[in-house]
């Protein structure tokens, strides 16, 4: 077992709203922690908005900016801008958004900022979903993910956010996973030292819309990486591919059994999600083995 190195400099507080076991919650503390106190955090609509609430209540010790739901790359690039006409350059803009504002509705705002290369570090919370509103699918729900407006399915494929990003040729992409804690601080910790745009997803799964045992987030996330459905690795300047873990080392069908969401999946189903993810990881690998 892999011992944390992680240190608490009190920057996210007890008391917030997430849910009992929330992994959300956890990855936002090692963020914050990670980043430090010279930050400003923008957040549109989205369990973390409800998570940060608002001041004086608010989780988080940095100030915290609430912005629209499709607005928040556009809202921290005008931070990020303010701040350096103040002089201070050196102050960290956090970007912290779900999935909805971040692959549906803020993909705009979010790809308008990396093609203007903005200095700021966009943190994408994905649950793969519309948790915060009923659970409803958005386009980063996988194939076949029961929700609540596809309760037999979803019947389209999860987009590939990583690939539409690195067109952009951006200086950093990564994914990160609240499993491994070590690899997700030193994702944010390089990211801090890089100038221009630089775009984070962490996988959340989320225990009501996963159907997820309460206990169970952590190693739903870590058989996510471990089965290859969510590697870890990273993308710079659109080209270079590194991963940030060995390989695959358990089937899909133990991650998706872990979901309430998969429960009317037949072996068949379960077949052809395997099928899908060993495709993804063979050209992964390809473009690993290019870089």
């Amino acid at each position: 077992m892999e011992m944390i190195d992680y240190q608490d400099d009190g920057l996210f507080n007890s008391g917030h709203v997430a849910c009992g076991g929330c992994v959300e919650a956890l990855s936002l503390r090692v963020i914050l922690n990670t980043v430090g106190k010279d930050a400003v955090a923008v957040v549109p609509p989205s369990c973390t908005a409800v998570i940060c609430g608002g001041y004086p209540m608010s989780s988080v010790n940095i100030p915290v900016f609430h912005t629209t739901l499709e607005s928040g790359a556009a809202s921290a690039s005008g931070v990020k801008r303010a701040l350096m006409a103040k002089g201070k350059h050196d102050t960290t803009v956090l970007c912290i958004a779900g999935d909805g504002g971040t692959y549906d509705i803020g993909l705009q705002a979010l790809s308008s900022a990396a093609e203007r290369n903005e200095d700021i570090l966009y943190i994408c919370f994905d649950n793969e979903g519309y948790m915060n509103t009923g659970g409803q699918k958005s386009s980063s729900t996988p194939l076949n993910a029961a929700t609540g407006s596809t309760p037999g399915g979803k019947d389209t494929r999860k987009k590939n956010l990583i690939e539409i990003l690195a067109a952009h040729r951006i200086p950093y992409i990564a994914t990160a996973s609240p499993s491994h804690v070590n690899d997700l601080a030193a994702k944010v910790e390089k990211a801090k030292g890089i100038r221009g745009m630089k775009v984070i997803i962490v996988l959340i799964p989320c225990l009501p819309g996963w159907g997820v045992a309460d206990n169970a987030a952590v190693k739903t996330a870590r058989m996510g990486v471990e089965s290859g459905v969510f590697p870890l690795f990273e993308v710079e300047d659109g080209v270079t591919y590194t991963m940030n873990t060995d390989g695959k080392s358990r089937p899909v069908g133990d991650y998706l059994s872990l979901q309430k969401r998969y429960r009317h999946l037949t072996d068949d189903g379960v077949a052809a999600i395997q099928s899908e993810v060993d495709q993804d990881w063979q050209r992964l690998q390809q473009r690993v083995a290019v870089g």
